[in-house]
């Protein structure tokens, strides 16, 4: 069994989580509180396995709570149910030692996925705030080098390099143990195919797109 307290300074959110608990087997909400100092007031004589933590209250608010709590009550896991989706404000309270944030707006399941995940020792972090968060990280992600030229076969591409490393036709017959003609016809195939005219605007499409990297 989860002993979970709740604390919110809105009455009828809390009660409506409760209700909402109150249905599983699992659970048991053993304490409620409007704010942080209501809430460790409360600790000593009520044994708990989870805060469920609004962020903004007023007097001790969710970070300052979740640092006390980290302190006097390491075993205690806290979990942030909030609005705020600031990435800064989220930050900040879980280097605080808050095992997981949830939005307000988040499904009743997911609330219930994010209570036993942390319960169990777990992080967790509601899948809205996750996929946003993804986002932003590809968002910065610079893109990789393109890949050489789609179309182009094997023995194309290992021409292309030999040639922006500046060989010669014959020395790369010679490298590649073929016959001249078979390197100009190579040659001419990935200018055709590359769009480019000659080999120095060859060369310089290959640098520029990163197809030889």
């Amino acid at each position: 069994m989860t002993r979970l307290f709740l604390v919110d300074d809105h009455a009828v959110l809390r009660h409506g989580l409760r209700a909402l608990f109150q249905q599983e087997d699992w659970l048991e909400v053993v304490g409620e509180a409007e704010d942080g100092e209501q809430l460790l007031t409360q600790l000593p004589t009520t044994p708990t396995d989870v805060v469920l933590l609004d962020l903004h209250m007023p007097g001790l608010d969710g970070l300052a709570t979740t640092q006390r709590l980290r302190a006097e009550y390491p075993q205690v896991r806290v979990l942030v149910l909030s609005m705020v989706d600031n990435a800064h404000a989220i930050g900040q309270v879980l280097a605080a030692g808050a095992s997981g944030y949830i939005l307000k707006n988040a499904g009743h399941n997911e609330i219930l996925v994010g209570v036993r995940t942390v319960a169990a020792g777990r992080r967790f972090l509601c899948s809205e705030l996750g996929l946003s968060m993804l986002d932003k990280v590809l968002a910065d992600t610079p893109e990789p080098p393109a890949k050489l030229a789609s179309g182009l076969s094997p023995r194309e591409q290992e021409v292309l390099r030999l040639v922006a490393d500046g060989l010669t036709t014959a020395e790369i017959a010679d490298k590649l143990f073929t016959s001249k003609r078979t390197v100009e016809s190579h040659r001419q195939n990935i200018m055709e195919k590359t769009g480019t005219k000659n080999t120095a605007a060859l060369v310089k499409t290959a640098t520029s797109q990163g197809w030889l990297n």
